[in-house]
């Protein structure tokens, strides 16, 4: 082209577009939705807003009604999907998550009903729960109270999430390998699968927000977030193998350790910041079990109240913040938007937590009472208002498992201990001990 003969001329030109779209930003009235840049399109504003990406992605949705079409990025945003056959995982959320192999997360069609099925039948084993009950607790009394006595009393502030992370990873291990890596022990010892499941999930995240390019660009230098995955993809090679035993526990094992850690640290952090929830809790646990003991499954859904913070904690802050959907052929959203076959469409289950037209007034706030209905019991929410675990045929198969794992490090921790926040990074916290009638 001629202008690049004049390169002055071309600086000053693209100099002034700039200005002009800086200057169009600034005064247009103040609005979450992302600029439209030349050649970038709408990056800049996801990079400027990747340390609160879920929020941001939040504000959008709620000025846009619900749906979000941007322009010049090749991603959509919608709340509920009516048509799941025509909405698979598809290659591109494979590509995404290649480290999780040909596993139930990233598996379609036959392969993916041939999973579900596999753990199905494990799960509904008539001596599972059993099982599940008598490892949680073997790993309460060998590794989480040991650890927490340690640290009330050295007095010393410590990661909560960290010994959330230890405890699910060494529970998800013993039933799906029948192997404790006691990764939770006072020693803290490090274990290079446990920590890998961090630098991995870190990753990931940021492929959803770096382009592709780049983040391939990193894969081949073998820098950055892509050079820890590959240093974590070793870690997991050598502890499972061969390939398909790989991609099928780690899949669980993703769900078993990192899901529950994410609700027991957000539970807790809640809980800390709410006084009068936590002295229900307390006054609820008092009251059906008169002293601190291991219950089981049945005596765990008595605790209502407990179950509705538990509800109230996934609701606010899902394991899974966002799911990637293709559509095979063209489809119209409930929103009346038309979507090409195979674009990109990003479900946001954090998002839905926190809109009014779908949560009321008071969405954004904590508050276990909204799951507890007039008679005294649990309200059970459709999976589309409340997709912690996903909708439709996809719903997570260890919804129940996660929900005991949850009551169980609740229990044992809250009747003891007194939590006291620290900084930020993690869930820094001190421990105190109560003097109640649970501990005794």
């Amino acid at each position: 082209m001629a202008i690049f003969e004049y390169p002055d001329l071309f600086l000053f030109i693209l100099t002034i577009i700039i200005l002009l779209f800086v200057w169009r930003t600034k005064i247009r009235k103040k609005t979450s939705l992302p600029t439209n840049w030349p050649l970038v399109g709408m990056l800049p504003a996801i990079l400027l807003n990747c340390h609160r990406i879920h929020a941001y992605f939040t504000e959008i949705l709620i000025e846009s009604g619900g749906t979000f079409i941007p322009r010049g990025f090749q991603h959509g945003y919608v709340g509920y999907f009516r048509n799941f056959s025509n909405y698979p995982k598809g290659p591109e959320f494979k590509k995404m998550f290649e480290i999780l192999g040909d596993g139930i997360f990233n598996a379609d069609f036959e392969l993916w009903e041939l999973h579900r099925r596999t753990t199905l039948s494990f799960l509904n084993h008539t001596k599972f729960y059993d099982l599940l009950e008598r490892s949680i607790w073997e790993k309460v009394e060998t590794g989480l109270l040991p650890v927490l006595d340690d640290f009330s009393e050295q007095g010393i502030d410590f990661d909560l999430q960290d010994i959330f992370q230890r405890f699910t990873f060494d529970s998800i291990c013993n039933l799906v390998l029948d192997y404790d890596p006691c990764s939770l022990c006072v020693d803290m010892p490090l274990i290079p699968c446990e920590k890998a499941f961090n630098d991995a999930i870190e990753a990931l995240l940021y492929r959803h927000v770096l382009p592709e390019s780049i983040w391939k660009l990193q894969k081949w230098l073998r820098i950055g977030k892509e050079g820890k995955l590959i240093e974590a993809w070793k870690a997991f090679d050598e502890f499972i193998y061969p390939d398909f035993l790989r991609d099928t526990t780690l899949s669980l094992m993703f769900a078993g350790r990192d899901t529950t850690s994410t609700c027991l640290t957000w539970l807790f952090w809640l809980i800390a910041t709410n006084p009068s929830t936590e002295m229900k809790i307390l006054e609820e646990i008092e009251a059906e079990f008169k002293k601190w003991r291991s219950f089981n499954v049945e005596e765990s859904r008595r605790l209502i109240y407990l179950h509705g913070a538990l509800c109230e904690s996934l609701r606010l802050f899902p394991p899974v913040a966002l799911e990637h959907k293709a559509p095979i052929e063209p489809d119209n959203l409930p929103s009346g938007e038309y979507i090409k076959s195979n674009a990109k469409v990003i479900v946001s289950f954090y998002s839905t937590g926190r809109m009014e037209s779908v949560w009321g007034n008071d969405c954004s706030e904590f508050k276990p009472e909204r799951w507890i209905s007039d008679s005294g019991l649990i309200k059970h929410e459709p999976s589309y208002k409340f997709p912690a675990f996903n909708a439709g045929p996809r719903t997570c198969v260890g919804k129940e498992m996660a929900f005991i794992q949850l009551v169980e490090g609740n229990d044992v921790i809250s009747p003891r201990d007194s939590i006291i926040l620290q900084a930020k990074h993690g869930l820094k916290v001190t421990l105190s001990k109560r003097n109640a009638k649970l501990t005794n």
